[in-house]
């Protein structure tokens, strides 16, 4: 239903091979297709600090360019195969995840450990550790808001997505998939309604610690 010419900008995380497809089937109509995906969460929406990452033919992406620059605090031209942008923006999602996991673990070990988490994560993110993922879903796990965000069968079905497109390049990714099983779990467990922060519950649990709660979005 786009006229010749039109730009289709998709924000989705869908895999690589989807987003080739479209690209294929716009040009077909006479029309372009850019991915446009981000990094982000939805605090970084409302302040307009979002990572835009984009892929497409140059001069569509070009064309789109003040639009996209708009929304975020920069824009990453990945190249002219749409997929580009779908794989990247994957890889920051496998990225996330194995981060959540260790984070959670880690916190879990210095509690039963007799050690203030708060203090433990005051050291590790102002030192060595101090990167946006530490710090933004770190405090989540360490305050134990597992509220969306980003609910648990999305980053599941991204990180299938991930291990998709590995198998198919012949990539192993043991902790990816690690990760991945972890959080089908945590479906299994009734906590589909979760932020995926919800690793560091998983890992508390798991540790028998006491006052690891639940949230709303989430049953036993």
């Amino acid at each position: 239903v786009l006229a010749a010419g039109a730009v289709h900008i998709s924000m989705s995380t869908i895999s690589p091979d989807l987003s080739r497809h479209l690209a294929e089937v716009h040009a077909r109509h006479g029309q372009d297709y850019v991915a446009a995906p981000v990094l982000g969460n939805p605090d970084a929406v409302r302040s307009r600090t979002l990572f835009v990452l984009a892929s497409g033919r140059t001069a569509a992406v070009e064309q789109v360019r003040p639009l996209l620059e708009r929304l975020g605090q920069r824009l990453f031209v990945i190249g002219e195969d749409a997929a580009a942008a779908n794989l990247v923006k994957l890889a920051g999602h496998v990225l996330t995840a194995i981060t959540l996991e260790s984070i959670g673990e880690v916190l879990a070990l210095l509690r039963k450990g007799g050690i203030d988490a708060r203090v433990g994560f005051d050291v590790l993110t102002n030192s060595l550790f101090d990167s946006r993922v530490h710090k933004i879903y770190g405090k989540k796990i360490l305050n134990e808001t597992y509220t969306p965000g980003m609910i648990v069968p999305l980053a599941e079905k991204d990180l299938w997505l991930a291990l998709a497109e590995a198998e198919r390049h012949a990539v192993p990714m043991p902790a990816a998939s690690l990760v991945h099983a972890r959080l089908v779990e945590m479906v299994a467990r009734g906590w589909g309604g979760l932020d995926w922060s919800a690793l560091g519950l998983l890992a508390a649990r798991e540790a028998g610690l006491d006052g690891a709660a639940l949230t709303d979005g989430g049953s036993e």
